[in-house]
Formats: C-alpha cells, sequence, structure tokens
C-alpha cells in the first residue's frame, strides 16, 4: 500500500468575527472562548465594530451634516454602549485604560464634527468602531490569560483612493511582516474594514469590507486558513429564513462561490473570495453561536457535482435597458459597454441582449442602481445609446452549481415553475454556473421553496466504496447485490458501488459498478493513496461510505483522512479501535469534527450486538464493572474439543484444513486478536487503557512466533507441553480449560488460558461460538450473556450491513 505525504510546516490562521458576533458581553466572552479553543497562539484575529456601531457612526455623521442637535444625544448614546461593553468584560487595570481611551476618542469625534471634516476625516470617525472592538478583544483574551495584542490595519494596509479602495499587497506585504516581526508570537487582533493611503489617511474598505479583510490579511501573511464567523453556519441550498428545509453546504467550489456573491447573496461577497485565487489559504465560514452546527469549506477545486446546489433570490432589483443607435455595430457596442461598467466595477448582476431590438437590458441591485444609471447617462454619446430608461420593481431567482445550465432535468424543473410568473427574461451565464430568472416584483418566497423541492428534495445519492475484496469483502458485495433494492427503499435514497479496492490497487466509478459482476471482473489500477484522497473528496455523491473491510494497518492509519474528506466510516479492521490511545483519540475526534460517523460493530463478535448492547447501556445511565468472555472462535472450537486423548497440535492441524483459522494459524494462538477485542469493548464501556495494559498469555513460544509458516507446522508439537500440563491442572482441580478475556472496572485486564468449573457459561458453547459476560449495576448478580457465532464471513457481513442500513437511516 502506498505512503502517506508529509505535511508542510503549519503557517498562520486568520479567524473573522463580524459585528453580530461581539454585539454585548455575552457575545465577546463567547468570542474569547472560540478563540482559545479553536485559534492557534499565532492566530491573526479580525474584527468588525461591535454590534451597530458602524451604523450608530453614520447617524452621528448625518445628524452633525444636517445640524440636527440630536447628534449630541446620539453620540452620548454611543458612548454609553462601548462603555457598557468595557465595563461588563474588564475586571483589572485594562477597564480604567480603556474606559479613559474610549471618552479620548469620543471627545476628538465631537471635536472633529465641530470644526468640520473631509472625507478622510468622515473615514476617520467610521473607522472608530473597528479599533474599539481590536482593543477590547485584545483586552480581553489578556486578562483571561492568553497574552495578545491589538493591531491598527492602518499601519500596514497600504491602499489608494477609488470606487472601492485599491490596495498595494506587495507593499502591504512587507508593512505587515515587518508589524508582526515586532510583536512576536502570540495573538494579534487586527481592525478589519480600515486602511491608508499614501499619506496616513485612512480609506475604508467598502461594504463587508472586514470579510475582505481577513481574506486579504490571509494572503498577505501566507495563512494557511480563514474562518469567517457570523450568525449563520455558512451557505446553505437557499435562505434558511424562508426555506425551512434548506441545508448547510459542507464544501462550495470558488466558482460557485463567486457566482453566489456576484448575484448579490448577502453571506459571501465576491470581493472577500477574491484574495483566495492568490493564495493557498482555505476559507470556512462558521457560525459564532453555534460552533459545532457544521460549516461551509470554499475549494479552490472544481466542482465534481454538476447541477444546481443552490437557490438564490433577491426581492428587490431594478433594470436599466440601453437601446443602442441604428447604423452602428451592435456586438462593438456591447463589448465596449461592458468594458466600460467592469473598469467602473459597474458591471450587473444579470444581463439580456436582443439583437433584433438593438437593446440590452441590465439589473442591478437597489443599492447599485442610482451609480449605474448616472454612469450611463453620462456615457450615453460615448456608447452610441438611443436611451437609457431605469426601470424598477423586480424581483430575481436563480440556480447556482457548476453545470447547472446542461442539466437538462434541472433547466426543465425550473423553466415549468416559471411558466405562470410574470417572467422579464432568463439569463445563462457564460461559464455554465448559474440559471437566472427576472420577473416583475412578487412575494418570492412561496416560489423559492417550491423551486427549493423541485431542485433538491429528491432521493439522495449515496456513494460506496469498499476496501477490501477478502472473505468478508465478497460476501457483503453479495449481501449488497441481494439488500440494495430493501435498504433504497426504506430509507428513501440510491445507493452506488462508487469504488473497490484490494492490495493490489482499485477502480472507481461515478456511474456505479455491479456488486456481482465486479466479484468476477475486476481489473484494478494501482493506488496512490495522496491521488486516492482527492478522487474521493471531489466524489459526485451526496454523501459517501467507506467500508474498510480489511485487516490492513496501512488503510486504518488514514481513518483521520476519511473524515477530513466527509466521508462516514464502517470497518470489520479492528487495528484502529485498539490502537494506542494517541491515534485512537486522533481517529474519534476527526470524525466528531467533521461530523461524519464512525461505525465498527464487526470488530468484535461479528454479528453478536456487543458494542450496541454497551452503548444503550450507558445511555440508559447504567455503568459498566466488567466484562468477560470467550471471544475468538477459533480458540472456542479448540478448547471445547480438546480433552487430553489426542495432542493440542493435532487439533490446531484439523482446524486449520477446515479453515476454521486463520492462514496463519499462529494470529489465533497468540491472543492478540482477543486483546484487541477486549480493548475495544474496554473503550467502548469509557475505560482509557493502552493496548500494553492488557496482560497477554500467548499459545505460540516466543522460538514459534517469527519463523516461516511451513517451519511452524513442522514444529507444531512444541505447542503441546503448556497446553498438556494447564489441562492437567484443570482436570485436578475439577475442572475444564478455556481461553478467557477478563476486563475490571479499575482497569485491570488479561487474555489467557483460565480454569473454569463444568457449570460456568463459557464452559459448554457450540462449536465456533463467542460469548460475552457483561456486569453492570443492573446486571451485577446476574450478567448479560451474549452467545452466538463471533466469526465467520456471513455473520461479519452481516454486521457490516447492519451499519450501513445505520447510517442510512441518520441521512434522510
Amino acid at each position: 500500500m502506498p505512503h502517506t505525504a508529509t505535511g508542510h510546516l503549519p503557517g498562520r490562521q486568520v479567524h473573522k468575527f463580524g459585528g453580530s458576533s461581539l454585539a454585548d458581553p455575552n457575545c465577546y466572552r463567547r468570542v474569547a472562548g472560540l478563540i482559545e479553543q479553536e485559534a492557534d497562539a499565532r492566530a491573526l484575529i479580525v474584527v468588525s465594530a461591535a454590534g451597530k456601531t458602524t451604523n450608530r457612526l453614520l447617524q452621528v455623521l448625518e445628524l452633525s451634516e444636517a445640524g440636527d442637535e440630536a447628534v449630541v444625544t446620539a453620540l452620548n448614546g454611543l458612548r454609553s454602549y462601548q462603555l457598557g461593553l468595557i465595563e461588563g468584560l474588564l475586571d483589572g487595570p485594562a477597564r480604567q485604560v480603556l474606559s479613559l481611551q474610549l471618552i479620548e476618542d469620543v471627545e476628538t469625534i465631537a471635536r472633529v464634527l465641530k470644526n468640520g471634516y473631509d472625507r478622510h476625516g468622515r473615514n476617520g470617525i467610521l473607522a472608530n468602531g473597528e479599533v474599539w472592538s481590536a482593543r477590547l478583544l485584545a483586552a480581553l483574551l489578556t486578562e483571561r490569560g492568553n497574552q495578545t495584542a491589538w493591531l491598527d490595519a492602518r499601519r500596514f494596509l497600504s491602499a489608494e483612493e477609488g470606487a472601492l479602495a485599491r490596495v498595494n499587497e506587495l507593499l502591504s506585504r512587507e508593512k505587515l511582516r515587518d508589524v508582526l516581526a515586532g510583536i512576536g508570537e502570540q495573538r494579534v487582533v487586527v481592525t478589519g474594514f480600515i486602511a491608508a493611503d499614501p499619506e496616513g489617511r485612512t480609506l475604508l474598505l467598502g461594504r463587508n469590507g472586514s470579510d475582505y479583510s481577513a481574506t486579504l490579511l490571509g494572503a498577505l501573511a501566507d495563512a494557511d486558513s480563514t474562518t469567517i464567523w457570523s450568525d449563520v453556519a455558512g451557505v446553505y441550498s437557499a435562505d434558511p429564513r424562508c426555506v425551512k428545509d434548506a441545508k448547510l453546504l459542507e464544501r462550495l467550489s470558488l466558482t460557485e462561490a463567486n457566482e453566489l456573491a456576484r448575484l448579490g447573496a448577502p453571506v459571501l461577497h465576491s470581493r472577500t473570495l477574491q484574495p483566495l485565487l492568490r493564495s493557498q489559504q482555505r476559507l470556512v465560514l462558521r457560525s459564532s453561536y453555534a460552533p459545532d452546527g457544521g460549516a461551509s469549506h470554499i475549494l479552490r477545486r472544481k466542482s465534481q457535482v454538476k447541477g444546481a446546489r443552490i437557490v438564490t433570490s433577491l426581492d428587490q432589483v431594478a433594470l436599466i435597458e440601453l437601446r443602442i443607435q441604428p447604423g452602428c455595430d451592435y456586438a462593438e457596442a456591447i463589448r465596449h459597454l461592458e468594458e466600460l461598467l467592469s473598469q467602473q466595477q459597474l458591471s450587473p448582476l444579470v444581463s439580456k441582449c436582443q439583437a433584433d431590438r438593438r437593446l440590452i437590458r441590465l439589473t442591478y441591485t437597489l443599492e447599485m442602481i442610482s451609480d449605474a444609471y448616472d454612469f450611463l447617462v453620462k456615457q450615453q454619446t460615448n456608447c452610441n445609446l438611443k436611451e437609457v430608461v431605469r426601470r424598477d420593481g423586480f424581483s430575481l431567482i436563480g440556480l447556482v452549481g457548476a453545470g447547472v445550465c446542461d442539466n437538462a432535468e434541472q433547466c426543465h424543473r425550473f423553466y415549468r415553475l416559471l411558466v405562470d410568473q410574470p417572467l422579464e427574461f432568463i439569463y445563462t451565464s457564460p461559464d455554465g454556473v448559474s440559471l437566472v430568472a427576472v420577473v416583475r416584483e412578487i412575494t418570492l418566497e412561496p416560489l423559492l421553496i417550491a423551486l427549493h423541492h423541485a431542485m433538491f428534495l429528491q432521493t439522495k445519492r449515496v456513494g460506496l466504496v469498499v476496501l477490501g475484496k477478502g472473505n468478508i469483502g465478497s460476501q457483503w458485495l453479495k449481501l449488497l447485490a441481494k439488500e440494495k433494492h430493501h435498504l433504497e427503499q426504506a430509507h428513501q435514497l440510491t445507493l452506488t458501488l462508487f469504488g473497490l479496492f484490494d492490495s493490489r490497487g482499485g477502480i472507481l466509478s461515478e456511474d456505479g459498478l455491479d456488486p456481482l459482476q465486479v466479484l468476477d471482473n475486476f481489473d484494478p489500477q494501482p493506488v496512490i493513496w495522496a491521488e486516492l484522497l482527492v478522487q474521493l473528496e471531489q466524489h459526485p455523491f451526496d454523501e459517501l461510505v467507506l467500508l474498510d473491510l480489511t485487516a490492513s494497518e496501512t488503510v486504518s492509519s488514514y481513518y483521520p483522512e476519511f473524515a477530513q474528506i466527509g466521508a462516514h466510516l464502517i470497518t470489520a479492521n479492528k487495528l484502529a479501535g485498539a490502537a494506542e490511545n494517541v491515534f485512537y483519540s486522533r481517529v474519534r475526534q476527526s470524525f466528531a469534527e467533521h461530523q461524519v460517523q464512525w461505525r465498527y460493530n464487526a470488530t468484535v463478535g461479528a454479528g453478536l450486538p456487543v458494542q450496541a448492547c454497551i452503548r444503550m447501556m450507558l445511555e440508559s445511565g447504567d455503568r459498566v464493572h466488567g466484562i468477560s468472555g470467550i471471544f475468538s472462535g477459533t480458540l472456542s472450537w479448540l478448547f471445547q474439543q480438546y480433552n487430553g486423548s489426542i495432542p493440542f497440535s493435532e487439533l490446531v492441524e484439523q482446524a486449520w484444513q477446515h479453515g476454521l483459522t486463520e492462514p496463519d494459524p499462529r494470529e489465533d494462538l497468540t491472543g492478540h486478536d482477543v486483546r484487541r477485542k477486549l480493548l475495544i469493548l474496554a473503550r467502548e464501556a469509557g475505560l482509557d487503557l493502552e493496548p500494553d495494559h492488557i496482560s497477554l498469555q500467548s499459545l505460540v513460544p516466543a522460538e514459534l512466533a517469527d519463523i516461516p509458516l511451513d517451519e511452524f507446522f513442522e514444529r507444531l508439537s512444541e505447542l503441546d507441553q503448556t497446553i498438556e500440563t494447564a489441562f492437567d491442572e484443570a482436570q485436578a482441580h475439577g475442572k475444564v480449560l478455556r481461553y478467557v478475556a477478563r476486563l475490571d472496572r479499575d482497569g485491570s485486564a488479561r487474555v489467557g488460558l483460565d480454569l473454569l468449573s463444568a457449570e460456568h457459561p463459557f464452559a459448554n458453547l457450540r462449536p465456533c461460538d463467542n460469548i460475552f459476560s457483561i456486569e453492570t449495576d443492573f446486571y451485577r448478580t446476574n450478567p448479560l450473556i451474549l452467545q452466538g457465532p463471533g466469526a465467520g464471513r456471513e455473520v461479519t457481513a452481516a454486521a457490516v450491513q447492519a451499519d450501513l442500513w445505520k447510517i442510512c437511516a441518520t441521512l434522510k
């Protein structure tokens, strides 16, 4: 199997918190807790102004410009709000320091308002909101024991004035490097939204400028990731306020995200995404109010899912209709017009050309329509425009997703739902990522709900990838062929066998593999793990389930990566569950963090519901005191048959010839497999054990452990003396000899030979049966006993199928 690629040295993280995340003292404390939990010690934390501070500063400016005396009341109210934040958060010396600084700042604002100001002075007043947030959050983190500095972005973010401030990234990068070198290795809270021109005057980065500040800072600092925290978890398949069935999209391509932003979606903005194209940072969107509620990851790779992923809408938009003068080249006039609008950053949301009428219709948000209209009126002669007409009273609704315009079924549903609507025109993006309708203004919510239902509330597609084509894998493929329809009907989904792999390599097919045909006709291709993980992450399904039916340590080492790509995992492989605690904990944490399932009921007892019973007991408030039993079907058979009349070695050879042992019977005789099962059950019961905490008695002498298999069989009789001696001791005490696993609540655990009374539940089993005895508070004097076949391809495959059923039941 291929090796894991080594990772690069981790870079910085950037975390951005918006105003709604900093609205009151409780919000600040929540954010501080998130930073302590989620952000590394060198993280850069970008902040917006707290709550509605920027709007209140704008109100102060408007009242001042109107000569309204209410400006004093408004400014005092803002000061009281900010002082309330300081006093509600800080207890130490910083409380007085920040309060005095705030009072000074407010007095400075009052002087500027009185003496008059230009646009740069106006920008300077508006910049106070971010400064106050950064200063306060840094003080709070420091008071909580996290040494933190704050940084005014005007110290490094150099820009030139324009319709939108144009940042000099080369100079800004150099300045940032110098500033951070002076601050040292600690967290830094940075102001969003603001920059400085070459003369040091304040410039603003525009609407949602703090989000742009964050990704720009991520690019300048060569950050590994930028996380934008707000009051929503990320991008949904529709506005969740209107469509209660809207689903959070965990992964979105940068192309899709950019188109969604371009169409005016409030959760994303085009300028925020631009720095991602010039850097290697990952962008994550999360909710500061529900940090465990999922996230949206914006990926630079192309989407492998072809079709609509999001229904987007704007309640109010406006049109500008332009008629081209007769006699001039219509196509050239349109090209010139588009070039001018792009230069002025006035490109429309969508447009419609009608060459036969020499008409072009441009759609804008209400925020942009006046600027666009005024510019086009001024350019009327230059652009050969016969008339420029503004029309209000329209709405926009559309689909976004790679290849949506080529998805005939979705296009048909879209057009069908628009038949009875007051449609103006339909726009298809040149790259096929969006399909948009402009309609005369209507109440959009019913149409939004209907369109979302038609597009997405269809049968969910689940891809299955099988790792391992041996006894269990082959048996499970047969079971899948038999049970697939039943599973799909029960859970209203579609199952596709996406891939199959064994030690030689494997195959992937988006169209699906036939589980029976692939058993006989399997032509694997060599696999490199790093490439395979990328292919799996780019799967075209709604959900991906991996099934590890190997006993491979290499495969189990990739479990954390499986979780990171968003795949659920079912395993019959015991190695991860019985690994050292460091790796075991990492696996569990990875699956929890990425909100995917890891099910492993087939690792102990095959089809017997041992882990399920333990989980049910714990969930009911019970507590496990002890677990014991015979966990090996092979060793169960051997000691049921052994009565001293024939040598133990002969029974081992018989068992091997009848396929009752592993190909190398030492796998059974050493007891390692039994120890793994006991460790898995101990961890299921909540005990923190390492493998070497379990005492192990091997039935294989040390000198036979590593010799070739043929030589081992030649020297098989060397097993006999130990067994014969133990058997004689059992006979002398009127007992029977069994190979038993035991675990007590105090953590003591042992696997090895045991002497049991002839009436003991472990003494009389059917051939190859396993038996598990679980002692708890509720089952103390009369332990719960589970007995039955604990090995075999059929029952193990059935346990795997049961785990798949459980996962599918949660995916509706």
